[in-house]
């Protein structure tokens, strides 16, 4: 089938199957964004073969390449025609995600999207959409936040371009993102972001230390570890503070009480990161700098939460990969509070 054909009939299944006109230019947006990026892209080779090409995006385009070939014949990641392109954009973000959650409340707004599942955000491919919708839900009282994207999987509907605005990172963070694509590709669960991340994420940390152990760069592996280890420490500081929170909400006082005991919550959690640092440099300076309300918080997600458990599968499964992949498949099928259960006995393993 065409990509134009799929599309088209993408397009018709999804507004089928929606109705009222918010849904309805939601879901033309999203059509016709993804239309955009897949016609606008063009093949890495012929980019390649253009003696005129920039020397800095040669080597980047190199690089995927090279990650995406070892993906598929040491990692049992098949790309299928993903990330064999490329799409240049003039914009800061490949997409922009919009969260909310009620003023007293941490638990987010969900949305539910054919083929995805059920996920706490709604994507725009314009940052000005994303934020006419979060005014809009700002003006029925919820806390909004507005988040940039870089990069996303469609789960081997399309075949994925490279977007320009994943293209200036490391060499090894772009090898880790085609790994982490890649993964989600292979296998995905609908309605668990933390068995789906956790799953990705290990794969992406695994392949990486084969890929760069082949090239004899073991301290960019470590580098990558502590690079987990201080996005780990972050996840654990703001999801205590949602815990705070969400005992705040909990208890008995007014509105106007509780939102004031709301705002010294939020002045004290940026106090208390800063303090936290000591002399070092903050990579998530720009983060704490957004309204730190209910919706920001429901941003950062326990995503790493079963990588031990999948660390003590694959070394179950003998570290090879396709008997690791059938014993995620495996785990896939079962009902989520099972699922759940043998994730926890894996994270008790020897």
């Amino acid at each position: 089938m065409s990509g134009k054909l799929r599309i088209v009939l993408i397009a018709l299944m999804v507004l089928g199957a929606v109705s009222g006109c918010d849904s309805i230019a939601y879901y033309t947006q999203a059509v016709s964004g993804q239309a955009a990026l897949l016609w606008r892209r063009q093949p890495i080779e012929r980019l390649l073969a253009d003696p005129a090409l920039e020397p800095a995006l040669r080597h980047k385009l190199l690089v995927i390449q090279q990650a995406t070939d070892y993906a598929g014949e040491q990692l049992g990641l098949s790309a299928e025609g993903s990330y064999d392109s490329y799409v240049e954009l003039q914009r800061r973000h490949l997409v922009w995600n919009v969260f909310a959650a009620p003023t007293f409340s941490t638990q987010p707004v969900s949305w539910c999207f054919p083929v995805a599942g059920c996920v706490d955000y709604r994507g725009y491919f314009s940052e000005a959409a994303a934020r006419r919708y979060a005014a809009d839900l700002q003006a029925q009282g919820f806390d909004v936040f507005v988040g940039g994207v870089d990069a996303y999987s469609t789960l081997g509907w399309f075949n994925d371009p490279v977007p320009s605005t994943v293209i200036q990172r490391p060499d090894h963070q772009l090898a880790a993102l085609i790994f982490h694509e890649l993964a989600h590709q292979r296998i995905y669960v609908a309605d668990d972001t933390s068995f789906n991340e956790s799953f990705a994420s290990f794969v992406s940390l695994e392949g990486l230390r084969h890929w760069l152990d082949q090239q004899d760069q073991e301290e960019l592996y470590l580098q990558s570890i502590e690079d987990l280890l201080e996005q780990q420490r972050f996840i654990d500081f703001v999801l205590d503070y949602r815990e705070q929170f969400a005992a705040l909400y909990a208890r008995d006082m007014s509105a106007d009480a509780m939102r004031e005991q709301k705002r010294q919550l939020q002045a004290h959690m940026r106090a208390s990161w800063q303090a936290s640092l000591g002399a070092g440099a903050d990579r998530y300076y720009g983060w704490f700098q957004g309204p730190l309300n209910n919706a920001q918080l429901s941003t950062v997600g326990s995503y790493y939460t079963w990588v031990p458990a999948f660390d003590a599968l694959f070394r179950q499964s003998g570290e090879d990969f396709e008997v690791f992949y059938q014993a995620v498949s495996d785990l896939a099928t079962l009902s989520p509070d099972v699922r759940q259960r043998r994730l926890m006995a894996l994270m008790s393993a020897d």
